[in-house]
């Protein structure tokens, strides 16, 4: 408890301190890296789901981080080059880097610190996310495990970051190998990525990073390393793990694959059923894809147009529109036209109401 209650402290000293009110833009949400397990003096990327702020893809988004280290520090009101995120896609920015060199500090010095502690921001640091920390997996167990091969995670999704660590140790015909290959396929082998040695390209895709002390990592995404389409089911991933030329292998191995749970559709909904002129309409999107946080509607009323736009999140995006104002002293309407797009500006529904009278 006193350990947890001098982190909290550290962290409380090291926020950086600013001089004026800031608009704060909300929670940040997933934070997630590839590779899944790194050392500090490894290349990795973060990403960042800002999907449920108020930030969006044009705007330039920078990183302000102060443990372990501040590498931008006293530039919070004009960001460094070398701190700003790239955006992906849906609301997910990111940044790549090796810890030990961006914090200028050894993988020890890192591993001793609080973490990594951070906002995210724009250039002149008038908005800014919450604060959150970077998640990071200790595996230095694995050495003195009993254990040939462990993933992170233990069941792997297609679309996400898969790291496989083997130990070469407690496998025969590994010592001394120049180089780790994997051989391996999908769903008992329906889809493969074979170890090729005399093709060049596929050596260097197969091959484990040698991590020292006869430790090996390999890193991948399976639905970009074995190219599968879009809406591929993997259920497991078969492999062996082999020394250069095939001079050796190790045993068959199987990782089942995460339950895929398919998101349910988004749904779109007028409310009330009924409405005339002298209500207000209501309008509610449930569900929404990835970065979807705004809807944009137009609607036509005879010879006026009344536009808006409806603020929420990927749960939920719900507002009204003043009917009783917009068309106050026309009379004569039957109904109005109304169409409503997303975010993206991809419609979601294009449609006729009629007006109770």
């Amino acid at each position: 408890m006193k350990t947890l209650l001098y982190s909290l402290l550290a962290v409380g000293l090291m926020l950086p301190q600013f001089g004026a009110a800031q608009e704060e833009a909300g929670e940040l949400g997933k934070i997630w890296s590839y590779p899944i397990v790194y050392q500090y003096d490894e290349e990795v990327t973060w990403y960042f789901d800002l999907s449920g702020t108020t930030f969006t893809e044009l705007e330039d988004l920078y990183i302000w981080i102060w443990s372990p280290s501040e590498p931008d520090a006293g530039n919070w009101e004009n960001s460094s080059d070398f701190a700003k995120l790239s955006y992906q896609e849906n609301g997910v920015w990111s940044i790549t880097l090796i810890p030990t060199e961006y914090f200028s500090m050894s993988a020890a010095d890192i591993a001793a610190s609080t973490g990594f502690w951070l906002r995210l921001k724009n250039k002149d640091g008038s908005k800014q996310s919450g604060v959150g920390q970077i998640p990071y997996t200790l595996f230095d167990d694995f050495e003195s495990s009993s254990e040939l091969i462990r993933s992170y995670p233990n069941k792997p999704s297609i679309d996400e970051g898969l790291s496989i660590l083997f130990n070469a140790n407690l496998a025969d015909g590994f010592e001394g190998a120049e180089s780790v290959h994997l051989h391996s396929g999908l769903n008992d082998w329906e889809v493969t990525q074979e170890y090729q040695a005399w093709l060049p390209e596929i050596s260097s895709k197969t091959q484990f990073k040698d991590l020292g002390g006869g430790i090996y990592k390999i890193d991948l995404i399976p639905s970009e390393y074995y190219g599968t389409e879009e809406g591929y089911i993997m259920t497991t991933l078969n492999f062996l793990i082999v020394v250069k030329d095939w001079a050796a292998s190790s045993s068959d191995q199987l990782l089942t694959a995460a339950e895929y749970i398919a998101p349910p559709p988004p749904e779109f909904k007028f409310f009330p059923l009924q409405i005339s002129q002298k209500d207000f309409l209501g309008m509610i999107r449930t569900n929404n894809e990835r970065g979807v946080t705004s809807l944009k509607y137009i609607i036509k009323a005879a010879d006026k147009v009344i536009t808006g736009e409806l603020k929420g999140n990927m749960d939920r995006i719900i507002g009204f529109v003043d009917l009783v104002t917009a068309l106050d002293g026309m009379n004569t309407l039957n109904q109005i036209h109304i169409k409503v797009v997303d975010t993206n500006d991809q419609l979601v529904i294009d449609t006729d109401i009629p007006l109770k009278r």
